[in-house]
């Protein structure tokens, strides 16, 4: 049987020309970088406006009045909707 020759390691790098050595080296992809929490810019840690808390409790409590079939006090509905709102925010704050 003939056998395959090959170089040795240190012959492959001292092959290479100076262009290829003198290139810079890619940098890592993404997913294999150490990953940094980026922080939010300051105006999105505030508190929302008063639009945006509106909307999700007019939302939330459109839920809950589908969930009871519509048959009790809207503004019992708006009232449990306000407080589900109250405590979900506080505990992404």
């Amino acid at each position: 049987m003939a056998e395959a020759k090959t170089k040795p390691a240190a012959k492959k790098a001292a092959t290479k020309t100076s262009a290829e050595s003198a290139a810079p080296k890619p940098k890592a992809p993404a997913a294999k970088r150490a990953a940094k929490p980026k922080a939010a810019p300051a105006a999105a840690q505030q508190a929302m406006s008063a639009e945006e808390r509106y909307k999700m409790t007019e939302v939330a409590a459109y839920y809950i009045a589908q969930r009871n079939g519509f048959a009790g006090d809207p503004k019992a509905y708006w009232a449990e909707a306000e407080g589900q709102i109250a405590q979900m925010l506080s505990k992404s704050a």
